[in-house]
């Protein structure tokens, strides 16, 4: 058994409490980490690895950084997923001759930095708690830098529910119970490596007492949640992980909001990906998302507001009139809007700064920009008055001036006080007499030296006599031998040395206390003063957070409104009817970035016969953009927007789907088809009557006829009699389905029209009644800049199709099928997976007369086996056979072959 140095079997100890950290271990000016998290350091931060001699026969592998930057070094750690446990020193080393105290003050993890130089401030850092049991699942989600903790339960069939709902909150970090199943679609999904955390915790018992004793009750009936229920064990372990790392009372979580499925519209990970709500698909970059469309908000919080209502929309119509009255009433009044933002624009991220004040690590920087941001809010109350929506009457009623924190600030800190707080000069002047007398005797202390100095050499008349100082001895008078005899007697000797003697005198030994003491006897009381301040302004943390949360809110109403004015936005009339109803209706996000204008267009969905609207037309016609647009328009009224369009009435909708293009999940073995209908099941699972969906190409990925199979079945099952029901818009290249307007009720068919100008198109972007005849697929290809060659073949085989009266098509490369004749009856379809060519057959409207393989297909679909004798059946079979054998079977040109294909494999295909 090695024998270690006594400082470093104190680091084993404390090592051995947070072995999953990397431990910075306070060693004077400087945080050492040892042995294999120094090794692990000094990699991740480009450190040189040292070695030190703790009474190993080896030395220890060492690193380390400055302790007056090593945030900048954790951050770099914690965003590699990294947890860094802080050791400092507990005592003072001047006041003890053993081994100074230490111990760890605080684990710093991706869920809990409060560093506001590591956060995004236009975001929530969340961290979560899943719990798991037989019946379903438990949530809790906590922002420790703002104080916001939320608790919900699913049942246990509702795991997707679940996942929608960490894509909501997108936490930093996550724990779970050991019965947690989902640990591993969670880091698939969201690049997150949950953590299994103590069982104990979990307990119903535990984390019910943990939950009640931080907030000081007898039971959590106040916040609506039950003692055995499940959120109550994920809120109470994530409650206990919090303080176990944060190693304080966390005063700043001051309630918990229980919340309920059916408060806000739900929209899934797949919805809200392809919608764009918070950043783009392509670049995941804010800008040209919908929160970039109408985010000009002037504040952190403000940021923080919008973003969290664009995630999570009402449903509730009382509560987004409320917020449609705000932003009317900031949109019709422009210079009391413009009022209202400079004001808001002073105020700072006050929720994180009284953060950093309730955890001890704020400075007085901090609590300066506590008091330049609460500076105005005495004008923001009395502006409030001027408005008259009973949103702003409210908040009138309960904001908090704060007048005595900006006083007790004021009267206290420095207008510019240092970064530090080891140096010194925070406290005003004039505050406290007793550290005036110390910053005085330090500023004094030379021309007192100097005053006693003249003094001396005229009382006692020896003209060399000085003052002067040494570490030994400190200050005394000096006088040479041969003045010796002219001393006083009030001179205490202090040293003889060979040609001069030193004296001291009460005098300047009260001096030398004064002055000697003055530095650090300042810097102590200085300390002591701000601490004081610091724990008075930490009491007022719920106080400060309920402004917070109000300026949030205002500066995300002005935001909207400033959408509204300066983008031409109608105030949408929300209804708890079944109808969408929008004219002119414009993209948010599309109509900023496109160089001509944008083209405007109508939608009109209920719950009777335009429930499911069916959408043809070319590729890059604007299909998707429209439907997209639709849904945007929705969730922006839902949210309290106005919206781009002449008018608008939107009925409340519970959820929005989209299945909006696909991809491989490599990740989970999934292929582009599966993946779509992976989403399709989760729409057709989950939406109710009140919901929209938004469809686009569905079916594509597969052979053209399993495709059409599908599409065909997924819309007679939300809109067929006794099914779904929900509002919808189905973009689709398979003309074939028009066929069911007039057959299944509730469908219409809607095309966006384009232009022909010869071998060109031009697209019009207006979507009108009706379905598109082609897909123009050649044109758009040229578009796409494919070779001249590659053109000419494609319409050489379009055109031998066409005058085939053959109805096929080829797989673009996202492997949607491209119709390319229209009419006709089976032939060439889509090569499947393994190669074969599969019989496609169209079922749209025809432009040709029928020919004899239509009038065969139709008389197989009108066999009624069931009212038939078998007599009767085989009749009627050779009958078909004979047809046939005259000459009727169709020529199927693929890749230059000719064949025929049997009456067997036609009936297989129906």
């Amino acid at each position: 058994m090695p024998q270690y140095t006594p400082m470093m079997e104190q680091y084993f100890e404390i090592k051995s409490k947070y072995k999953h950290c990397l431990l910075f271990f306070r060693l004077g000016d400087f945080y050492e980490l040892f042995f294999d998290d120094a090794v692990t350091a000094s990699k991740e931060l480009d450190l040189v690895l040292t070695g030190r001699d703790c009474g190993m026969e080896e030395r220890a592998p060492m690193c380390g950084v400055p302790f007056h930057s090593a945030d900048a070094y954790v951050a770099k750690l914690v965003e590699k997923g990294y947890k860094v446990a802080i050791c400092e020193q507990t005592e003072d080393p001047r006041f003890t001759k053993t081994l100074v105290k230490r111990e760890v003050i605080r684990v710093v993890t991706p869920g809990t930095v409060t560093d506001q130089k590591m956060l995004d401030e236009s975001r929530n850092n969340y961290i979560m708690c899943v719990y798991e049991d037989k019946n379903g699942f438990g949530l809790a989600a906590c922002d420790v830098t703002t104080g916001e903790f939320a608790a919900a339960s699913f049942p246990a069939g509702e795991i997707g529910r679940l996942f929608d709902e960490v894509a909501r909150f997108y936490p930093a970090e996550m724990i779970t119970n050991e019965a947690f199943s989902g640990r591993q679609k969670v880091e698939s999904l969201f690049r997150l490596k949950p953590s299994v955390y103590h069982s104990w915790a979990f307990y119903p018992a535990n984390a019910y007492k943990k939950l009640t004793g931080h907030f000081n009750v007898l039971n959590l009936s106040g916040f609506g949640v039950a003692e055995n229920s499940r959120e109550a064990a994920a809120a109470g372990a994530l409650l206990e992980y919090l303080e176990e790392t944060q190693k304080n009372g966390l005063s700043q979580i001051v309630r918990l909001r229980r919340y309920e499925s059916g408060e806000n519209m739900v929209i899934d990970m797949a919805s809200r990906r392809n919608l764009e709500l918070t950043e783009t698909i392509r670049d995941r970059s804010k800008k040209n998302s919908l929160l970039g469309a109408l985010d000009s908000t002037n504040t952190a919080m403000g940021a923080r507001t919008l973003r969290s209502w664009v995630e999570l929309p009402l449903t509730d119509r009382a509560q987004i009139d409320k917020r449609l009255d705000a932003v009317e009433n900031l949109k019709d009044n422009a210079l009391l809007r413009e009022e209202l933002k400079e004001l808001l624009n002073t105020v700072l991220d006050i929720e994180r700064i009284m953060t950093k004040i309730v955890y001890n690590t704020a400075n007085c920087r901090d609590l300066a920009a506590l008091k330049s941001s609460i500076r105005n809010f005495p004008h923001i109350k009395n502006l409030l008055a001027e408005f008259s929506a009973p949103l702003f009457k409210e908040m009138r009623e309960n904001f908090d001036e704060l007048s005595d924190i900006y006083g007790r600030i004021e009267k206290t800190i420095a207008d510019d006080p240092p970064a530090g707080l080891r140096e010194g000069g925070f406290i005003k002047d004039g505050f406290n007499a007793e550290l005036d007398a110390y910053r005085d005797a330090k500023n004094s202390g030379s021309r007192w030296l100097r005053d006693l100095e003249a003094g001396e050499r005229e009382a006692t008349g020896v003209k060399t006599l000085k003052i002067r100082y040494n570490k030994v001895f400190g200050y005394y008078i000096e006088i040479t031998n041969s003045y010796l005899n002219m001393a006083p007697a009030r001179y205490i000797r202090r040293q003889t040395l060979a040609n001069c003697e030193r004296f001291v005198t009460e005098e300047l030994k009260k001096i030398e206390e004064t002055i000697l003491g003055a530095d650090e006897k300042a810097a102590d009381l200085e300390y002591e003063l701000y601490a004081a301040l610091r724990l008075e302004v930490a009491e007022a943390v719920e106080r400060v957070q309920l402004c917070a949360y109000m300026v949030g809110i205002m500066d995300a109403l002005a935001s909207l409104a400033d959408a509204a004015d300066r983008f031409r936005y109608c105030r949408p009339v929300v209804t708890d009817g079944g109808e969408i109803r929008i004219t002119g209706g414009r993209h948010p996000v599309v109509e900023r970035m496109g160089a001509g204008a944008f083209v405007p267009n109508d939608t009109f969905l209920d719950l009777g016969e335009n429930r499911l609207a069916v959408i043809t037309g070319p590729n890059m016609a604007g299909k998707s953009t429209y439907m997209r647009q639709v849904a945007l328009i929705v969730l922006m009224a839902q949210i309290g927007s106005f919206v781009p369009a002449e008018r608008a009435e939107i009925g409340l909708v519970d959820r929005i789907f989209t299945r909006v293009g696909a991809s491989d999940d490599l990740a989970t073995g999934q292929s582009t088809f599966m993946v779509e209908m992976t989403e399709v099941a989760n729409i057709l699972n989950n939406a109710t009557g009140k919901s929209l969906i938004i469809l686009d190409e569905i079916g594509r990925g597969t052979s053209t006829f399993d495709g059409l199979s599908i599409a065909w079945s997924v819309m007679e099952y939300i809109a067929g009699e006794k099914s779904l029901g929900a509002k919808t818009l189905f973009a689709t290249h398979y003309h074939e389905l028009t066929e069911l307007e007039g057959k299944v009720g509730g469908v219409k068919n809607y095309r966006v029209t384009v232009a022909e100008q010869g071998e060109d198109i031009i697209f019009l972007r207006k979507v009108e009644r009706g379905g598109a005849d082609r897909s123009y697929g050649i044109q758009v290809a040229r578009l796409a800049g494919l070779p001249p060659k590659v053109l000419k073949r494609a319409k050489d085989i379009l055109r031998a199709l066409s005058e085939a009266d053959i109805a096929g098509g080829a797989p673009d490369a996202e492997g949607e099928a491209e119709e390319t004749a229209v009419g006709g009856a089976a032939g060439p379809g889509i090569a499947d997976e393994a190669g074969e060519s599969e019989p496609v057959v169209y079922y749209g409207k025809r432009k040709k007369p029928e020919n004899a393989n239509r009038i065969i297909i139709r008389e197989i679909l009108q066999i009624d086996t069931k009212k038939m004798s078998v007599r009767e059946v085989l009749r009627a079979v050779d009958s078909i056979q004979n047809k046939i054998k005259q000459n009727s079977i169709p020529k199927i040109v693929q890749g230059g072959i000719n064949g025929q294909m049997a009456l067997e494999d036609i009936a297989d295909q129906m």
